[in-house]
């Protein structure tokens, strides 16, 4: 009777782990659907395209909400001003990587978006003043080296006249610089959630994103065809869908055993870069991805043992009743 009773909590917390590890990969599969709708509507504005998947994406959420009974408060803020800068900054980088992902062959978009946790670490470090001990820098460097492999052929362009007109140089650079302001827009986030429900923070977003890229408006919105306009629709809901989904998986199991499991979207993007618009992966994106991927679970796991530290050292400061 003992051994079931104690086992129970043990099998309930195993299961959770599985659902929080199966729903995240079914997030990042429901986003790689995201990048692919975008990719396949072709090149479209940066700036339209950001409209579409900010304003379709809170149908979803606004529903998912109403079912949860929370919609009535999930505007609700004391910090708007700090939701509308996450919104700029999010706007910039959601803008340029979508630049990109329609210039990039889609495994090579989405690897070097890997590079943005690798910068939240530097960035905390120059902003906020965090200390980082050697062994994350070294994984920082690490894979950094990766993103630098990945991006190579088409750097080395930077010294020819053709640079300019290489829509993939342009991709690549887009891509670099949308991750360093993503990874801003992290540091943002990082400190709205000490204070603010996920909720009010995606909702705000979505909203802040919606009426900042229709600024873009005058500068070369495009007429879409049925099929596009349909493409960047479903891409809109896909975002929705895909944050609610990620947002339920880390409340189901810890951010370290759930966080490795983004990086399935390298395989995915591989696969579905193959079959839907016969991107053949190259070499230099196969071995610069692995390295980043390697680099980027080596920092998961050491922001987990240094939080395991830091809880082992609050118990222990604790006054002994």
């Amino acid at each position: 009777m003992t051994s079931r009773a104690g086992a129970a909590p043990e099998t309930a917390g195993g299961h959770d782990t599985l659902r929080g590890i199966a729903l995240k990969i079914v997030s990042v599969a429901v986003f790689v659907g995201m990048q692919t709708c975008i990719k396949a509507a072709g090149e479209v504005p940066a700036g339209q395209i950001v409209f579409f998947r900010s304003f379709f994406a809170i149908f979803p959420i606004i529903a998912f909400l109403a079912f949860k009974g929370q919609l009535p408060t999930a505007f609700v803020t004391k910090r708007p001003f700090n939701h509308i800068a996450r919104g700029i900054v999010g706007v910039g980088a959601m803008g340029l990587g979508f630049f990109a992902l329609t210039r990039l062959p889609l495994p090579e978009a989405i690897t070097l978006n890997y590079a943005q946790p690798l910068l939240v670490v530097v960035f905390s470090s120059v902003f906020l003043g965090e200390t980082i001990r050697v062994y994350r820098w070294s994984a920082v460097a690490v894979g950094l080296v990766g993103v630098l492999i990945i991006s190579w052929p088409e750097l080395t362009l930077l010294n020819s006249d053709e640079a300019l007109d290489d829509q993939e140089v342009l991709g690549v650079m887009a891509a670099l610089v949308a991750a360093a302001i993503s990874a801003v827009a992290m540091l943002l986030v990082r400190n709205l959630v000490q204070t603010e429900r996920t909720a009010t923070i995606v909702l705000w977003f979505s909203s802040t994103a919606s009426v900042l890229s229709l600024l873009t408006l005058p500068f070369g919105w495009q007429s879409l065809t049925p099929v596009q306009a349909a493409l960047l629709i479903m891409a809109g809901f896909c975002g929705g869908l895909g944050q609610i989904l990620m947002t339920s998986a880390y409340r189901h199991a810890e951010a370290s055993v759930v966080a490795p499991f983004e990086y399935t979207s390298m395989i995915l993007g591989v696969v579905v870069g193959y079959f839907v618009f016969g991107d053949v992966t190259s070499l230099s994106t196969l071995v610069g991805g692995v390295i980043v991927v390697a680099a980027g679970i080596f920092i998961i796991w050491r922001e987990r043992q240094l939080g395991l530290e830091r809880t082992r050292t609050r118990k222990a400061a604790l006054p002994q009743g």
